[in-house]
Parts: structure tokens; sequence; C-alpha cells
């Protein structure tokens, strides 16, 4: 005995000597769930990112019900405002009941409690606390009480003390059971949280047998205790509560060693109208199946992310944990700005180039390419603004072959868009967007178009590298903010137009299966991605039907009261005003890279199809190879044989009569004839389409 009596003297010396201050205790308080704050320290994200334990922020008791206080000394600790430390009135009672088998409330006051909850020596064991810890803990108890007051020991054990399971301390109990804060418990739910003490994981009917008898004790109701416990331990996947606006954001930025809130870049108020216009558009959007979206918007100068949303969230995505900012899609038509700016770089066009919208056969190592503009529309010849701001496929498939798929690679990736594949592997179908990139990767390539061609990381303080020259920059940028150039295919009152300065491109991908809108002003850009998670096509959903409301209501926000300004023209840059040959387009003043100037643009490359039409057939060219992709629509691929006015065979059978005529291709090897109005062969040749049978339209 006087062994034991020596080690718990030895025990408590050691625990006495390195009790800790409450100051202390509450710094070293951690939890479990941490909390993204925005810019202005508003709270917009919980994450939980330590899963052995449940414990929320530290409260002070001012911010606990006073229920709760009275069930837990009533419960706990009667004369916890008359001992100092030890019930010794209560360790006479409980020495008394186990001698005759009787059960008592037990000795340990909450100081002895707390005692064990700071002092891993003192801890309670699954046997049960040894003579040497019971008596270590009543020495700290007493060295508490004099060092602490009884306010501070009382907040100390409330926020330490283990609840149910993982749960540990009054805020994580109370928001995980009841869905409130500590400073709203009433009081039957503040005598449930007394009673979890005494047997944490007993069955709800025990539970509430114990709160009902603390109820009872201050003459209030019981009624539905056991219920109303049952329904709050059902409520636990509930957590975490208040406005979630951020979780993807969340889990890039969120450090597991750092403070249980912590500051980020995010503007409240531009985030939470980020999600409710994705939210909004896409339930505009019902019945298009399309349920997924993201946002993300960037600080110019600085890199800062003001705005990130992942998702549209669970209500209507089926993927709500995917982050769209971060998933690679098909860019669609948002990568032409780069294969321009490169064309312009390299001088090999201007902005007031003529470039040849007509029907193209581009030869790849599986066939023919035959890019189509998404109106199945051609404008024969056009300039590189109008073809860009119009967004037109054959021009700009045209410049993407004039560069090399080998350097417009190169300088793709130069951009930060990390291409996967090889430029070969994507050939020309590279110019129009078919790599599949990230939106976090998309829109901070068009952040260093914005900054004239130089690259930073996302919220970096890296130095910039230039990736493209600022004149060829400003032009592309001057272009993407020309409201008149794009009017042929979107009109002047379009998503696009705004009412300050702001440069924008949409792009739709294959199928229908992705729409995004890019762009930037002079302080801010803004990137809209648009479809499902899945895959899955959308039905008549394009960039701009899609994604470009949601991009205007977040500049429009953005620059509400301070209007964005044009930027200046960088050194390298003469304006001049050109002309058009035979009236493509009206004269303007326009902008070249010095030394690339003209005062009249001609078309180049007079049509080598005109000069087969005059010999019968101008389209397909003989040995033609046609790809069929069966993710296209069926009409978007349909063949079109141009010549002279005449009779139409193929494979010796009559098709029709014409100088076009319009086939949905089979696979194999074709034989095209056109016949005069005489019966004359004109001419004769052969072709193939390779593939399997195209799927019937959705």
């Amino acid at each position: 005995m006087r062994r034991v009596l020596c080690a718990g003297l030895l025990l408590a010396a050691s625990a006495a000597g390195a009790l800790p201050s409450f100051s202390e205790v509450r710094a070293a308080h951690r939890v479990s769930d941490f909390t993204l704050l925005d810019r202005r320290g508003e709270p917009l994200q919980t994450l939980r990112l330590d899963k052995t334990h449940r414990t929320l922020a530290w409260v002070p008791l001012a911010e606990m019900s006073p229920a709760l206080l009275h069930a837990l000394l009533l419960s706990e600790d009667r004369r916890f405002y008359d001992h100092s430390g030890v019930d010794w009135g209560a360790v006479a009672a409980s020495a008394w009941g186990n001698l005759w088998n009787q059960r008592t409330r037990g000795a340990s006051t909450l100081t002895m409690q707390l005692a064990g909850l700071i002092d891993e020596d003192l801890a309670r064991p699954g046997g049960g606390r040894s003579v040497a810890q019971k008596l270590g803990q009543v020495v700290v108890a007493k060295q508490l009480e004099s060092r602490w007051s009884k306010a501070q020991i009382l907040e100390a054990y409330l926020n330490r003390v283990p609840f149910r399971g993982e749960l540990v301390g009054i805020q994580a109990l109370s928001q995980a059971l009841f869905g409130k804060a500590p400073a709203g418990l009433d009081a039957q739910e503040a005598a449930l949280a007394a009673a979890l003490l005494r047997a944490p994981n007993a069955k709800p009917a025990q539970v509430a047998q114990r709160a009902c008898a603390v109820l009872a004790e201050q003459r209030l109701p019981c009624a539905g205790a056991e219920g109303q416990l049952s329904a709050a331990l059902a409520r636990r996947a509930g957590m975490p509560l208040g406005e979630q606006l951020a979780p993807h954001y969340a889990r890039q930025v969120l450090r597991a060693d750092g403070p249980a809130a912590q500051r980020s870049s995010l503007d409240g108020r531009l985030q939470r109208l980020a999600v409710t216009s994705l939210k909004r558009q896409l339930g505009e959007l019902s019945g298009r199946n399309v349920e997924d979206g993201a946002v993300l918007v960037l600080d110019n100068a600085s890199g800062a992310v003001l705005a990130w949303v992942g998702s549209s969230g669970g209500e209507l995505s089926s993927a709500a944990q995917v982050d769209g900012v971060l998933s690679r899609r098909q860019p669609g038509s948002t990568l032409k700005p780069f294969v321009y700016q490169l064309a312009l770089e390299k001088r090999l066009l201007t902005a007031a180039s003529l470039l040849d919208d007509s029907p193209a056969q581009i030869a790849t190592g599986h066939g023919l390419y035959l890019p189509q503009n998404y109106d199945r529309d051609f404008r024969g010849w056009i300039s590189v603004r109008a073809a860009l701001g119009n967004s037109l496929n054959v021009p700009a498939v045209r410049t993407g072959a004039m560069l090399g798929a080998d350097a417009l690679f190169e300088r793709l990736n130069a951009w930060g868009l990390q291409l996967p594949e090889s430029g070969g592997y994507y050939g020309d179908s590279l110019a129009l967007g078919s790599p599949d990139i990230s939106l976090a990767a998309l829109t901070n390539a068009y952040r260093a178009l914005a900054n004239g061609g130089q690259l930073r990381p996302i919220g970096a303080a890296a130095p910039a590298r230039r990736v493209a020259d600022a004149a060829s920059s400003f032009v592309v940028a001057d272009m993407l903010a020309d409201n008149s150039a794009r009017a042929l295919t979107f009109g002047l009152d379009s998503e696009l137009a705004t009412r300050s300065w702001a440069a924008v491109k949409t792009g739709t991908s294959k199928d229908l299966r992705d729409n995004w809108c890019l762009g930037f002003s002079d302080r801010y850009t803004v990137g809209v991605w648009v479809g499902n998670a899945s895959g899955a096509p959308m039905h008549g959903v394009s960039g701009i039907s899609g994604a470009a409301p949601v991009w205007q209501a977040l500049m429009r926000a953005l620059h509400e009261g301070k209007p964005a300004r044009p930027p200046r023209a960088p050194a390298g840059l003469v304006q001049q005003r050109v002309a058009f040959d035979a009236g493509a387009e009206p004269a303007r003043q326009e902008w070249f890279l010095r030394g690339t100037e003209q005062a009249r643009m001609q078309r180049s490359g007079a049509g080598d199809g005109r000069a087969r039409a005059l010999a019968g057939i101008s389209n397909p060219v003989d040995g033609a190879i046609f790809a069929l992709d069966p993710d296209i629509p069926p009409a978007a691929q349909r063949l079109t044989f141009e010549g002279r006015p005449g009779t139409w065979l193929l494979n010796g059978k009559r098709l029709g009569q014409g100088a076009r005529l319009s086939w949905a291709p089979w696979p194999g090897r074709h034989e095209l004839a056109l016949l005069d109005g005489r019966g004359q062969v004109l001419q004769k040749l052969r072709f193939e389409v390779r593939g399997a049978g195209l799927k019937q339209g959705r």
C-alpha cells in the first residue's frame, strides 16, 4: 500500500508541476473540421480533415446555454461552486455505497475529470483508474482550482470532454445532434447532453431516462426525450452545417496543420453569386440533359482566386464531388485565340488577312478531315478578325495547318494547357480544341493573354514567364472584344456584349458534350464550363446559350459602378485604315504589327476548287479518304458533291441532278461519276469512306 501511495504522490507531483495554463489549453485545442473564410473573414465552407475524432471550434462559456450549464451541474457536480476540486462528501458517499453494494452518483468532480482530460497520465483507461491515478487526479484537481477560475474550468471541461462516439466537445455534440450552436440548446436538449456524459454510448432509452431525471429535478416535462435523441442520432450525417459555398476549393487550400479558421482569397459575395448564377442557368436549361457546371474567377494582376465553383451541387448533379474546375474536357473553339495569336506573332497573318471559309479537305493519317462551322454554313473570303469573332472552324483549321501541329502544340503547352498527347496525335483538329484541358488551366491562359502574353501560376507570387509577344496578344484581345466582328454568328445583342470593355470567347465540344465561355476585362478573368461530368451530350446547348449567361452575370457584377478600361497598345503596333478586295468586308481601322500593315487586303490563292469545277467535279478529289466519327451527329458528316451542273451517279446508280448534291456517307470504296445534259461522262473518280456506320440522330 505504501508503494502505491508513493507512486501516486510521484505521479501527482509530476502532473501538477507540468500543469498548463487555461490559455495554453485553449491554444492547444485541435479541431477536426476547418473553416474556410473569404478575404473579409466571412465563413464560406467547413471541411473535415481529421477522421479520428469530431472536434469543432472552441466555445467560450458566455456562448453556452444557461440550461446546459444548469443540467451539467445537476448531473455531474452539484457542489461545484462549493468545493475546491474534490467533493469529500461525495467521496464518502461513494465509499459507503461501494461498501454496501449500492449505486451512487460517483465521487469525481468536474475538476477531477478535467484533470484526466488535460493530462494523458491521468486519463481513464478501459479498466478504470488505478489508485495512483486517482491520487494524482486529486492533487491536480486541487492545483487547477488554485490556478484557474471556476468559469475557466467549466469552459475547458465542456470543450474537451468526449461525448457519444467520435464527438468531442459541446460544439461538436450540439451541431451534430441538434443542428445548432451550444447557445441555443433548450432544457430538454441540455438534459440529453448532460445524460450522455455518464454513458456516452448507452442506448437511447437509457440516455432518455437519465435526461428525464435531470428534467424532473427542475420540475420540467420530458415527453418525447427518447424520440428526440433517436432523431438527433439519425441526423448526424447532416454535418457540416451552415453555408457550404466552396467545398472543392476548400479541399485545395485548407491545411490540417493550420488554424481552425483559415482566410482565403475568395470574395464571399462573388462566390455566392457564382454559385447561384450557375444553378439558375442550369435550372433554365432543365430538360436539355445538362446537370453540371463550373466557374473560376481570377484577379489578373495577382492571380488570386476570387471564385471557385467546382460543381452545381448535389441537388442538380449526380457527380457533385467531381471538381469541374480541375477536370479535363474538350475546350472546343476556346483555343482559337491562341491559334491566331501565334500566326500573328509569326507574321503569317494580320487581323485583316483574308481567309477562305469554304469546304476544306485536309489530309490526315486516318483520311481526309472535313471541318464544319457550327451553323453548317460557309462565308467565303473573310478576315481573321471576323473569322475569330464568328468562331469559324474552317479558317481556324487552315491557320493551324499553316502553323503546323507540332508548333501549335508546343505553344499551347507554353500557355500552361498541359496537353497530354503530342502534336501529331491531335493533328489539324488541334485548332478546334480536340485536347482535354481543365477550366483552371484554360482560364489562367486567358489571364496570361489579358496580361500581354505573360504567364504566372494561379495564386502564386512567382515571376512572370513570357509566352507570347505583347503586340500580337493585344491584337487578339482587341478582336475578342469587338462586338461587331462577331455579329454574323451571334448578333449585336448577345450574352457576349458588355457595357464596358471585355474580351470573350465561347466554345462547344463535339456532340455538344461541353460548352465554355471565357473572357477577361482589364482586372478580371472569368471562365465558365457547362456540361455533364459523365460526358453525356446535351440537347441543343451551346456556349452562347449554356455558359455565356453565367459569364455575363459575373462580369457585370465585377464591374458594377467601375467600368473596365481598354488596354493600352504596346510598342510595335500601328493602326491604319484598310480596305478589302471586291468588298469582302467594309473598310475599317485595323491594328497591325509594325511592318505588316497594308492599305488593301486581297484574296490569295485563287480557288483550286473553281479550277477543278471547270473540268467537272470539284468535290471530292480523286482518291479521297473520308473517316467517319460515330460520335458526331450524322447531319454534320454528310458529304457534299460539287461540280458543274449535271447528273450524279454513285456506284452506277443515279443520285440526283444539279451542281451540288448532299449524300450520307457509308463505309466502303465508291465510284462517283458526273454526266452532262447529253449523258456524256464529264468526270469519274473513286473515293473511300472508312469507319463504322453512323448512329441515328438522337
